[in-house]
């Protein structure tokens, strides 16, 4: 059985997810990929993990980084994309990284030639926004592409924890940085 709760964020509403005892998903209401591992059968209700995460969040749109993580699960995915994923974690706040540079790393530790292009895939498809950084990987170039959430939202997140935007832009029309 799943559960979810909702959190009202000043980037827009949000929706948890747990398996009652770890967070499972973390969006913005109508991102990209919106709720892609819940299941059919959930309950709204409110859980001690969910009192945890909105914790979290509340210091982290306060503009401050959280000292903690709460806990995270992620199982039924790729060993791949749970790699990324423990990588983005490692990002730290207020910085970015490159999808080039998280495929590097993988490539180091596996021997093998990860593609940039992947890594972005399993970027793409993180199913705990904020939480599991994926909003503080950037292109190669600079370039701000993409966001589940939109770019707007990217933007904006990476402005409340201070990162230097001045290497970074946008291909997109009506986004500014």
């Amino acid at each position: 059985m799943h559960y979810i709760c909702k959190y009202v964020s000043p980037l827009g509403g949000i929706t948890l997810a747990s398996d009652g005892e770890n967070l499972t998903g973390l969006w913005f209401d109508g991102q990209k990929h919106f709720a892609n591992n819940l299941t059919e059968q959930y309950e709204e209700q409110d859980l001690p993990i969910f009192a945890q995460t909105k914790q979290w969040l509340d210091i982290y749109f306060s503009g401050k980084e959280p000292n903690f993580t709460p806990p995270l699960s992620l199982t039924g995915i790729s060993p791949f994309r749970k790699r990324v994923w423990e990588i983005m974690l490692t990002i730290p706040y207020g910085r970015t990284s490159t999808y080039g540079e998280i495929a590097k790393q993988i490539a180091v530790e596996t021997g093998k030639r990860i593609s940039a292009q992947s890594v972005g895939g399993a970027v793409g498809h993180n199913s705990i926004s904020l939480i599991i950084p994926c909003h503080r990987v950037v292109g190669a170039s600079g370039s701000l592409t993409g966001y589940a959430g939109g770019v707007n939202k990217k933007v904006a997140l990476l402005k409340m924890e201070g990162t230097d935007l001045s290497k970074l832009f946008i291909f997109k029309k009506g986004v500014t940085l």
